[in-house]
């Protein structure tokens, strides 16, 4: 029985390791957004206003998916 608890217990843990790779995404996806923003200020300062939001849209919804990762990460660890 012990080495049963044993399995489970590191399962758990290598299943949330790997839940959490998807904030690698997360992070990767606010960088591209961030610098296309820069590129887009750089070649049209005009659309300021319009293209920041459009990055705080897209900042939101990766970051969205970056906090689903974590939390499917805890529930598989704590539950």
């Amino acid at each position: 029985m012990k080495n049963l608890d044993i399995i489970l217990q590191s399962s758990k843990m290598i299943g949330s390791g790997l839940a959490t790779s998807g904030l690698i995404g997360a992070g990767a996806g606010v960088g591209i957004v961030f610098g296309c923003l820069i590129l887009a200020f750089s070649r049209n300062p005009n659309l300021q206003k319009e293209l920041f939001s459009y990055a705080l849209i897209g900042f939101a919804l990766t970051e969205a998916i970056g906090l689903l990762a974590l939390v499917m990460a805890f529930l598989i660890l704590f539950i």
